[in-house]
């Protein structure tokens, strides 16, 4: 198989969790935040980048659409999991960090199932997921940062954002599994539904 650009930076993506992880764990005369919050938006900037070359340069596959959002949630489960292994607030972290890694593998196995029974169901990213993209993103990298800057409270508006991404996870899990249930009770209709 030819590996395009794209697939390429996607496969950068999750080749460079266990060196976030490592960074993370490994003491690195104090530039710890600096290199995990580099790491993180390092992510985040190929996360866009390979969808925005991917479009731009007509190397759209099957493989990349499997693998890109396979990347994205395992960055984004990594940094919640060493979060929260790292925090002394205890449920403040972890209960928004179960909310949004529960929902990630509940709703991939709905899709998976639906996918298995034929279900034309379609996900599209909606203005709800983009939202709440953003606000995890911007969440997990302040809270990976945890140094004020300046009069700016990293840590407080990391936790309101993570606390906001978890609350809109809830909301297009909801809206997702309203748009599965007559496939769940038999009742499809090959209607697709826009999801965030």
């Amino acid at each position: 198989m030819h590996l395009t650009l794209p697939n390429k930076l996607t496969l950068l993506r999750i080749g460079l969790i266990p060196v976030f992880v490592l960074a993370f764990y490994i003491p690195l005369f104090g530039l710890n935040n600096y290199i995990t919050t580099g790491l993180f938006f390092i992510a985040g900037v190929t996360d866009w980048f390979d969808g925005y070359l991917a479009r731009r340069l007509k190397q759209q596959s099957d493989f990349g659409a499997f693998l890109d959002p396979v990347a994205d949630k395992l960055m984004v489960a990594t940094a919640l999991v060493l979060l929260v292994s790292a925090d002394n607030a205890d449920w403040k972290l972890a209960i928004p960090a179960a909310i949004i890694i529960g929902r990630e593998i509940a709703v991939s196995a709905l899709r998976e199932w639906m996918a298995n029974v034929g279900d034309k169901t379609r996900v599209a990213v909606s203005m709800i997921g983009k939202i709440k993209t953003m606000a995890q993103m911007l969440a997990i990298g302040f809270l990976l940062y945890g140094e004020p800057i300046g009069d700016f409270p990293t840590l407080i508006i990391g936790y309101l954002l993570l606390y906001t991404a978890a609350i809109l996870t809830l909301w297009s899990m909801v809206i997702y599994t309203q748009a599965a249930w007559p496939s769940l009770i038999g009742e499809r209709d090959g209607n697709n539904e826009e999801i965030p």
